[in-house]
């Protein structure tokens, strides 16, 4: 089996979430790293791979069969067109880049060169969101009339020291709420209008503190979210799963479905129904807890990575498809800002 070789552009939090995924796996090897921090030179040391202080020059270096991207959003678009140009795989961090403009010339870009681009909504390789998707596509909990959810935390002083966590492209809206977004439109289809609200009284940077908002999807269910990096609360993806060994597992579920039939919380699946499809309010309600595997979707994201490079599987969530959460993201923002509710389809009429 051919052993993947792969650089890393960006070597900060996330950076080291995914060389510990490497690490894990025999079929990879990480083999460069780009990132023009000091911090990083004794991470390289340990290893004994170069440290390059610009991806450009690791990639012309040409010892690499794919790379992660997993820099400031703003830095995206160039790194990975040029990623593109030396016919590498990508696999960049969400989102995929700061505009749909610059998406759409990924997407295009990537097709000219015959290359994959890959998306890291990772949420979407947990077992429990296939099993969500199949039991609201079954028909298990009748019409999907509407879904609730929440992601709300609260980051410390420290994690904004760096200017670029103040800015806009760093706030909840593009760092979180994209993943929430990628979630709903695997789980439950696309979404077609957003409205939103949001404030920036606690810290007063130009990224946002909280943000409501409410959406339709194509099947005509309706769904509302609530964002915060500003509160603390257990109502959030990493607590409630458990993600990773540092976030506390409050198994505190953070989103809601709600059918004719019955209602599916989720990410740990929990089914509400009544004892029969005709059930009204005053009939007793049963819980029914759904088990499935926990896994870390870091690693296989990164088996699936290798798979592409392989040419044996296509991108899960490839660049187009990225672009299309991307596009209701920044819905949101244009809703917020213009006090109107944005029909996605007319976000850049």
């Amino acid at each position: 089996m051919q052993n993947v070789k792969v650089g890393l552009v960006g070597a900060g939090t996330i950076g080291i979430r995914h060389i510990q995924a490497i690490d894990l796996l025999e079929e990879i090897s990480l083999v460069a790293i780009a990132d023009p921090s000091p911090t990083v030179e004794g991470l390289v040391a340990k290893r004994a791979i170069p440290l390059y202080k610009e991806a450009k020059t690791m990639f012309e270096a040409g010892k690499l069969d794919a790379v992660i991207v997993a820099a400031p959003t703003n830095h995206h678009y160039d790194i990975v067109m040029n990623a593109l140009y030396h016919h590498l795989t990508v696999l960049v961090e969400k989102p995929i880049t700061a505009s749909i403009e610059q998406a759409r010339k990924v997407t295009r870009f990537a097709y000219e060169q015959g290359c994959q681009v890959l998306v890291g909504h990772q949420r979407r390789y947990y077992p429990c969101t296939k099993t969500a998707k199949d039991i609201i596509h079954s028909g298990r909990i009748g019409t999907l009339m509407a879904m609730t959810g929440q992601w709300t935390v609260r980051k410390d002083s420290q994690y904004y020291e760096p200017h670029w966590r103040r800015q806009v492209e760093a706030g909840p809206i593009l760092t979180n709420l994209i993943h929430e977004i990628d979630l709903l439109r695997f789980i439950c289809g696309d979404i077609v209008m957003v409205s939103a609200e949001i404030t920036n009284h606690d810290q007063q940077f130009s990224k946002e503190d909280a943000v409501a908002i409410t959406m339709k999807f194509a099947n005509s269910a309706v769904g509302s979210f609530v964002l915060s990096d500003r509160t603390p609360t257990p109502w959030n993806w990493e607590m409630a799963l458990g993600e990773n060994a540092k976030f506390p597992k409050s198994e505190q579920n953070a989103i809601r479905f709600m059918g004719t039939k019955g209602s599916l919380e989720f990410p740990n699946l929990v089914l509400w129904s009544h004892s029969n499809a005709d059930g009204n309010w005053q009939d007793k309600i049963f819980r029914e807890e759904i088990e499935t595997p926990f896994v870390d979707a870091y690693v296989a994201q990164c088996q699936h990575l290798c798979a592409v490079v392989r040419g044996t599987q296509r991108p899960i969530i490839g660049a187009e498809n990225g672009t299309k959460s991307l596009e209701v993201t920044l819905a949101v923002i244009r809703a917020a800002n213009e006090g109107n509710r944005v029909i996605i389809d007319r976000l850049l009429k």
